[in-house]
């Protein structure tokens, strides 16, 4: 790394110069570094430079801004949908009667409804597609198989077909190095602006 220091114009007016010519050029302020090259510098005023975004960036711009917004929006309901589901599905490691496991997620779910059905009315379609990327984030698990779980093989397949006419697909994987990346990116800045732990 390069060191920097200026020379003021006061040293350099008692700087030895050699003989210049009318054509000459005049001292001015300059950097050294650390090789003890002098190089010319000078501060100059701020340039604004601007160029109109061409329709293909304006297109990206305008589906990253939607995306980081759903991001926005759905990351907390992922957040606190984790918790939850990772509690239900570290409980239910313990339970081995199907009854008990049975009216155990009864007892949870209503807790789930209480706390999600309101809000997760209000989101767009685009929004519970992110939703459904972030609880497999929060979770390991994608929604199929969570409903599956929770509610059996049937009503997994009856959700799977009402997602399918929504252009969605309960089944999409989390894949934060691949086609999720941009996720991950704005889940990141989120848990930094917002102070999330782990």
């Amino acid at each position: 790394m390069l060191h920097a220091q200026t020379i003021p114009d006061s040293v350099l007016q008692r700087l030895p110069l050699p003989e210049l010519g009318p054509n000459d050029t005049i001292p001015v302020p300059a950097q050294v570094y650390q090789n003890n090259e002098i190089i010319p510098s000078q501060i100059l005023e701020w340039a604004w430079v601007s160029a109109p975004y061409s329709k293909a960036s304006m297109a990206k711009r305008a589906e990253w801004t939607r995306l980081r917004n759903a991001v926005y929006v759905t990351y907390p309901y992922a957040r606190k949908a984790g918790i939850i589901i990772n509690d239900i599905n570290s409980k239910l490691n313990g339970i081995t009667d199907k009854g008990k496991r049975k009216s155990y997620i009864k007892t949870r779910e209503k807790e789930l409804k209480k706390e999600f059905a309101d809000p997760l009315t209000q989101l767009s379609v685009y929004q519970g597609k992110v939703l459904m990327k972030l609880i497999n984030r929060q979770t390991g698990n994608n929604c199929y198989e969570l409903i599956s779980e929770y509610k059996g093989s049937f009503s997994a397949r009856v959700w799977q077909t009402v997602a399918f006419f929504f252009n969605s697909n309960l089944k999409q994987p989390y894949e934060a190095e691949g086609d999720d990346k941009q996720v991950e990116e704005i889940v990141k800045e989120v848990e930094r602006m917002y102070g999330y732990r782990g």
